[in-house]
């Protein structure tokens, strides 16, 4: 090994284990966000309705009375957990709920605790990307870079630290690829049933890995009508090393058998799904919310390059934009050179677990309205696949550039890659919220002015779209523990002089809204909050 490579090896090596660090640094920093919450309820084996019968009775209860409802439901068992999703939440399998009440049962309810685990599930797809890297490329150089562009991927570190089954979730999706590739090169009944499990895995992680199962379907139709038409050409016979089907090929019925005990082995949920399609379809509505094509190019740019760069200076800023599109063309140029420099089964592979999944997404968003596509987190199925293709490009070009200029400039574009990375992760590292927090975006900020107000007071109900629980849930890690909340139900009760305090008021349902102004009293939003008003006196 030459000395640059030996040191181009220890760099990479030093910022994989970079990557690892940021994985678990801070978790209790950030905002535990309403859907974070829910997680915790969930797996603690409690309902939503349930907690909002109790609290909303047009009383006062104090911040540190909702935490009981994120640690576990005495006397509940993990039937209360899956019974939960399955009444109020069934587009959400339940496999990690599970392991996180197990979890907990273990290490507790923290904050701390209840991120660690999807941050020690996400190291679980660093040497699972590396296997498939090698399964496609039998590349070790692009297998290294393939895992150092996951560990230090800003996406991937952010929701590793996120308390839901994202990170779980992208671990399925590589499983899937890695088994599927093997069983197809060797064809053994364990790994065909590897195959399977993974499969059984992704499903009950998130219904959204149906996506992948798509993708690995036209992947197979890509490869089967390849061999048909080797077989109609009398080509010559391909290499050892390529996956040709043929209509007699020994790999389809095994194909169609795994991943037939796949779906069978989610059966059950999918019968959950059945039975409470209306629930599962109301809960999830906001994505059939229609947006202009360009509010979609936006975040589909944001999304894809949010794997190697995440700074946000703002959503309609130009330089947010800018400072993407090199990464943007970085993409295209390794697609092409997969393309364009491997076989068939390895950059069909590739193109399709993009592909597939994208296009499933964005069509409908495009065709019928919606902005399904525009969620990050439901275009995980993607990501692996941008990850492994940058990867081999990077790896080929270190391998074939020998123009000392070419040379040079290779290596300034690796470093400020990386370093893009770095400096992402460092930024998000020392922030308390980001733009993942969605709904509990603000709640820092919220609950920085109701901690440092002279009246300190909170109103709230259960809001215009029954969200205020989570967010109720997320603000009472960061208010301080006394803070009296009234939480109101219709019809509101207002206690005797409550709003002469001029009290805050969060979240407010228009019915909330125009019960206050019955009693005299009108609402001002505060800035920089979006979601936190208080109650002034009507001149």
């Amino acid at each position: 090994m030459s000395k640059a490579r030996f040191w181009l090896k220890g760099l990479l090596i030093i910022v994989l284990v970079l990557g690892v660090f940021f994985r678990f640094a801070s978790l209790d920093h950030k905002v535990y966000w309403h859907d974070e919450a829910y997680t915790s309820l969930r797996a603690a084996g409690y309902t939503r309705s349930e907690i909002d019968q109790e609290i909303f009775q047009n009383q006062i209860v104090r911040a540190a009375d909702l935490q009981k409802f994120q640690r576990l439901k005495p006397g509940s068992t993990a039937a209360d957990t899956v019974r939960s999703l399955a009444q109020e939440d069934p587009q959400h399998p339940p496999l990690y709920f599970l392991i996180a009440r197990v979890w907990m049962q273990q290490f507790g309810s923290s904050l701390t605790a209840s991120r660690s685990l999807p941050a020690l599930l996400s190291l679980l797809s660093l040497p699972l990307l590396y296997g498939l890297a090698m399964e496609l490329f039998a590349l070790p150089p692009a297998a290294l870079w393939a895992t150092v562009l996951l560990s230090l991927s800003p996406f991937d570190i952010l929701f590793a630290q996120t308390a839901r089954q994202y990170s779980l979730l992208t671990v399925a999706v590589i499983a899937s690829h890695f088994f599927l590739l093997r069983a197809l090169r060797r064809s053994t009944l364990q790994l065909w049933a590897g195959y399977s499990l993974s499969l059984a895995l992704g499903f009950y992680c998130h219904p959204l890995f149906g996506l992948t199962v798509i993708g690995h379907g036209v992947y197979i139709l890509g490869l089967w009508f390849q061999g048909l038409r080797h077989q109609r050409q009398e080509m010559p016979q391909p290499p050892q090393s390529a996956i040709v089907f043929s209509p007699s090929t020994p790999f389809l019925p095994p194909y169609m058998v795994a991943t037939t005990i796949g779906v069978l082995l989610y059966a059950p949920w999918l019968w959950v799904l059945q039975t409470n399609q209306k629930q599962a379809l109301s809960t999830t509505d906001w994505t059939r919310i229609t947006v202009e094509p360009l509010y979609l190019a936006k975040l589909w740019l944001l999304s894809f390059t949010a794997l190697f760069l995440d700074l946000d200076f703002g959503f309609n800023n130009p330089v947010t934009y800018l400072l993407r599109l090199p990464l943007l063309v970085m993409l295209g140029v390794a697609f092409y050179w997969v393309y364009r420099h491997t076989p068939i089964r390895t950059w069909l592979l590739i193109v399709t677990s993009v592909g597939v999944p994208f296009l499933l997404l964005a069509l409908p968003d495009l065709l019928v309205g919606g902005k399904r596509s525009t969620v990050s987190r439901y275009l995980i199925s993607c990501y692996p696949g941008l990850q492994l293709s940058a990867a081999y490009l990077i790896a080929k070009t270190i391998a074939t550039i020998r123009h000392p200029v070419l040379a040079g400039l290779q290596r300034g574009a690796l470093a400020l890659l990386l370093t893009g990375s770095l400096v992402s992760c460092t930024i998000s590292f020392y922030a308390d919220t980001w733009w993942d927090k969605d709904l509990s975006y603000a709640n820092g900020e919220i609950a920085r002015r109701i901690n440092t107000a002279a009246t300190s007071m909170v109103v709230s109900d259960v809001g215009n779209d029954f969200t205020n629980t989570g967010d109720l849930l997320s603000l009472s890690y960061l208010l301080h523990s006394q803070i009296p909340l009234l939480l109101l139900r219709q019809p509101f009760t207002f206690p005797p002089g409550s709003l002469e305090q001029h009290p805050f008021v969060f979240r407010p349902s228009e019915s909330l809204r125009q019960a206050i102004a019955q009693q005299g009293y009108r609402l001002e939003i505060l800035p920089q909050t979006g979601s936190l008003w208080q109650v002034h006196s009507v001149p």
